[in-house]
């Protein structure tokens, strides 16, 4: 199995002179955000693989639905499997205005088999506050099917889980506060670290201002608006979003067992310790093998072919070459080396879990 060896901000990695990169990529600012909208609709169209017939919440649905266009239908009357009750959900992202189009989710909520070939109806989408935001209907993309004829059943993926390109429009636009009451924005970090935070806040002094920056703690950077700025708001916040940083990454190694990936940062070390990694191999080989009887054609009660069964057991235990790793060593060269030792990625692993376990690798070690 081969090796996979990434490195994270390694000037070995990436020919480049600097690891600086925008504000903006670090985060986002203060009440930007998306809001989550959630309807219940339902889909008609279905070739008889909908809720089956004795759903009352399905049957109480349809019939609000006709009741809407003067059709008075009671739900026991209601005897169809073409039709489905749904969830549907949307993220309403900050600035939305009005017309506005939504991707949206389409769940089935009853038993239906499959939302092929099914069309949402009008749909009103709400927000934890209670209001409606959007409306959402159209026909449904799904990426799975089901069929099923005298008990046999063919299914790919998940046929009750579908979607709607802009399948909902937006009535009702949101805004964002972004500066409070003390003329401050604050910029949030997707990654808190407080090494981060003030060299944003420094970043942001020495190309707009002196004192206009403050690190409040590690995720939050706290940008007084000047006088002559609020008026021309989104030109001053693009300043901050195009001021370049340099942040601080900390240590991290990144192991996957099943694809054979070693994801690392250049600055990753490792103290000086030595690695013997042994190989134990056990097979255990079974063979059966009949046992006739010595005299042919004479019967009786305890002459008979028995079956015998010989098992073999063999260990073979080859000693794994030894490695000295020297001090401040990186994890990147470590892989390197035992690469060259034609060490397997299993036993690559093991090794670094060994000595993250012995104290010697500084960085926090995830396996996924």
């Amino acid at each position: 199995m081969a090796v996979a060896v990434l490195l994270a901000g390694s000037p070995s990695a990436w020919a480049r002179d600097s690891d600086s990169i925008r504000v903006k990529d670090l985060g986002r600012m203060r009440g930007w955000r998306d809001n989550a909208l959630v309807g219940y609709g339902v889909v008609t169209g279905l070739a008889g693989s909908g809720d089956s017939p004795t759903n009352r919440t399905t049957r109480q649905a349809l019939a609000n639905v006709f009741s809407q266009f003067n059709l008075t239908v009671a739900p026991e009357q209601v005897q169809s499997r073409n039709v489905a009750v749904v969830m549907v959900t949307a993220a309403l992202p900050t600035f939305a205005r009005e017309g506005d189009t939504l991707d949206i989710t389409v769940t089935s909520a009853g038993d239906a088999r499959s939302l092929v070939g099914g069309s949402l109806l009008m749909t009103p989408l709400k927000a934890a506050n209670g209001r409606v935001y959007a409306l959402a209907q159209g026909p449904l993309s799904v990426g799975g099917y089901r069929y099923d004829a005298n008990g046999n059943v063919v299914q790919k993926n998940h046929p009750t889980v579908g979607s709607v390109p802009s399948g909902a429009t937006v009535e009702v636009g949101v805004t964002a506060q972004i500066v409070n009451a003390d003329q401050n924005v604050t910029f949030v970090l997707a990654e808190p670290d407080y090494t981060t935070a003030t060299r944003i806040a420094a970043a942001i002094n020495r190309q707009l201002g002196s004192g206009l920056a403050k690190a409040r703690d590690a995720a939050g950077i706290e940008i007084h608006v000047p006088d002559a700025s609020r008026e021309q708001l989104v030109n001053y916040l693009t300043q901050i979003e195009n001021v370049m940083v340099e942040p601080d990454r900390r240590a991290k190694v990144v192991i996957n067992e099943r694809t054979g990936t070693v994801v690392s940062g250049g600055d990753v070390r490792i103290s000086k310790v030595a690695i013997s990694h042994g190989d134990l191999k056990i097979s255990i080989a079974t063979q059966n093998t009949a046992s006739q009887p010595l005299v042919i054609g004479r019967g009786g009660a305890d002459v008979r072919t028995a079956i015998v069964t010989n098992s073999r057991v063999d260990v073979d235990e080859q000693n794994g070459p030894g490695y000295l790793a020297p001090n401040n060593d990186t994890v990147a060269d470590l892989v390197e080396s035992l690469a060259k030792l034609k060490t397997n990625t299993r036993d690559i692993i093991s090794i670094l879990r060994a000595i993250k376990a012995a104290g010697a690798l500084h960085a926090e070690l995830v396996v996924q």
